[in-house]
Order: C-alpha cells, then sequence, then structure tokens
C-alpha cells in the first residue's frame, strides 16, 4: 500500500512539474516531440517573438500578445499556488499508514482541476495568440518549425531576427 501510495504522489507531483513547465510562457521551450497534433498546430509565444521581423509582426500584434501573456501569467500564478495547495494537502492524506480513499480521491479531483484549469488557460492563451497572426504568418512560422536551426534557438544559434548561424568567435 505504501508503494501505490507513493507512486500515486509521485505521479500528481510529476504532472504538476509537467504543467508548470508547458504553461511557463517565459521560458525557452524545446520543440513540440513527434506526435503532439496540438503543439504542431500552435507556436509558442517565444518563437513568434524571436522571428517577429520574419514574419512581419506589426506593432498591434506585439502589444495583443504582451498582454495575453501578462494576463495568462498572472492566472497562471495563482492557480500554480491552488495546485501546489492541493498537492501538499494531497500528500497530508496520503502520507499516514491507512488512508482514507474517498477523502483521497476526493482531494486527488482538486489537484486534477486546478491542472485542468492550467492547461485550459495554457491552450486558450495558445489560441488567442494564433488567431491574431495572419495566414501568412502562420505559414512563414509552421516553414521555420520544421527548418532545422530556425524553429529554436540551439548550438551555433542566437536568439534574435537574423537566420544565419551566430558568428564563431
Amino acid at each position: 500500500m505504501k508503494k501505490t501510495t507513493g507512486l500515486l504522489v509521485g505521479m500528481v507531483v510529476a504532472a504538476f512539474l509537467l504543467g508548470v513547465v508547458l504553461v511557463s510562457g517565459q521560458q525557452p521551450q524545446p520543440p513540440q516531440p513527434p506526435g503532439d497534433p496540438i503543439g504542431e498546430a500552435m507556436f509558442p509565444p517565444e518563437m513568434i517573438m524571436q522571428h517577429q521581423r520574419e514574419i512581419g509582426l506589426t506593432t498591434e500584434q506585439k502589444m495583443f500578445m504582451r498582454g495575453e501573456i501578462q494576463k495568462t501569467t498572472t492566472s497562471f500564478n495563482e492557480l500554480q499556488w491552488q495546485l501546489q495547495d492541493s498537492v501538499e494537502a494531497l500528500y497530508e492524506i496520503m502520507k499516514s499508514s491507512s488512508v482514507n480513499e474517498q477523502q483521497a480521491l476526493a482531494q486527488l479531483d482538486k489537484v486534477l482541476d486546478a491542472e485542468r484549469e492550467i492547461k485550459h488557460l495554457h491552450i486558450g492563451m495558445a489560441i488567442r495568440i494564433k488567431n491574431n497572426l495572419t495566414p501568412e504568418q502562420q505559414a512563414r512560422l509552421q516553414a521555420m518549425r520544421h527548418m532545422p536551426g530556425l524553429g529554436q534557438p540551439g548550438p551555433g544559434r542566437v536568439p534574435g531576427p537574423g537566420p544565419g548561424p551566430a558568428p564563431q568567435p
């Protein structure tokens, strides 16, 4: 029973950490792994801002995206606190030698509800940002995503407007 309890708490914490990584709009995100159709259909804000000149982002679009990111970050921070509180409460329930199953499952529902809200917030922002891009801008970003070295910065690349590799020292 202790192994099952530990495994469940570990899975909840891992799901929380995954949610934090996915939602964090301030950290560079690696390209989406193959087989992620939603990730392939959306564009991370970092990628858009990184290539704003290449895609012809207007001042209005930049302002819109900054506003969306700020609103989402504010909401995300509150949800992150709620999720952490829910996970800690679940841990408190689960750590005893005899666990009240109904109480634990009710608390797990609170954890899952918070995770659902975080994912809903993240996908909603991605949709609003995508809808603010023209079809041409979306096509350029899609093409950049599939070109080695252009989708995200990596070795030999610097973030910014230039499409070529960084000068070597």
